[in-house]
């Protein structure tokens, strides 16, 4: 959920030069953002239970768009158990908790394995001599749908977990702030001054003045958070720092799967975006460490260190 254009991941410079940014119809992709803050403030202010039905929406048409990404890559995974099951996580994190969140991963990923093994949604290989034979071994399928639940499901929990928190509302503002500082960030630095390439071989846009004005743009987003919730700065800067290096690592990973895959973006549902997973992926990455820095922030540990 960024305001950005094409390259506007973490780090990226606009290829060929570093005079203009380059990329996605801004005048499309502006109004689309602005539509989705919108919508994303409307939801977590009045009620962490209507951010909770946005989160469980939004999470359903990210995990068809992943599921149909795999597919294009011959893997097999099943979609309606993985919805149903994420659904339910979602829900278990906020009416029980951490320890419920577990028990809903784990159950999801049985059900959607013995769903796979019942061949529910077998699919033969395209262009098969043998129609019989599928695109992959039920082994490879199972290993991607792990991979779909630990990386959807099990980051969405923590952004419920962390709305249902007292001051949830404000957390997950800044849950996405940093994110989108981040974004912001990396691609002016990255369109202007970005000469020095990040990781050429899997997005060749970034770059590393990029990932530097990703963390000093994310950094003040942080900072600035935390002193409006009236909490040390210094677990701005903590969050903000280990979140845009993991909104970068998870860009360069999302990079890495679109390329291998063939495709350019995960979806085509947000005009000037992509996917719904295009615009969520850094704030799922994010998320881990908004909580942990919160949980260790409310035990006092920074305290101690400061």
């Amino acid at each position: 959920m960024t305001l950005s254009t094409e390259s506007a991941a973490p780090g990226e410079g606009a290829p060929g030069t570093t005079s203009k940014p380059r990329g996605r119809n801004l005048a499309v992709a502006v109004p689309t953002a602005l539509g989705l803050i919108a919508l994303l403030l409307v939801s977590v202010w009045f009620s962490p239970w209507g951010f909770l039905a946005l989160v469980c929406i939004a999470l359903l048409l990210a995990l068809r768009e992943l599921c149909g990404a795999l597919e294009k890559a011959g893997f097999n995974v099943p979609y309606w158990p993985l919805a149903v099951g994420s659904v339910a996580t979602q829900v278990a994190a906020a009416t029980s908790g951490p320890s419920s969140v577990v028990v809903g991963l784990f159950v999801t990923l049985a059900a959607a394995t013995a769903w796979r093994a019942l061949d529910f949604d077998f699919k033969p290989a395209p262009n098969s001599p043998d129609p019989d034979r599928p695109r992959r071994s039920a082994a490879q399928d199972v290993y991607a749908t792990a991979f779909a639940t630990l990386y959807l499901p099990a980051l969405a929990a923590l952004v419920v977990l962390l709305s249902f928190m007292p001051d949830g509302r404000w957390l997950v503002l800044l849950l996405v702030a940093v994110p989108v500082a981040s974004d912001t960030g990396g691609y002016f630095a990255g369109s202007y001054l970005g000469k020095h390439k990040l990781a050429p071989h899997v997005s060749p846009k970034k770059t590393w003045e990029g990932l530097a004005g990703s963390i000093l743009l994310a950094s003040l987003a942080g900072v600035g958070g935390m002193l409006l919730m009236d909490r040390p700065w210094y677990y701005g800067l903590a969050l903000a720092i280990f979140g845009s290096l993991a909104a970068t690592l998870g860009d360069l990973a999302e990079s890495l799967l679109k390329r291998s895959i063939g495709i350019k973006d995960m979806g085509s549902l947000l005009p000037g975006h992509g996917g719904v997973l295009d615009r969520v992926d850094s704030i799922l990455m994010t998320a881990p460490f908004v909580y942990v820095v919160i949980v260790l922030a409310g035990a006092g540990v920074f305290d101690e260190i400061a």
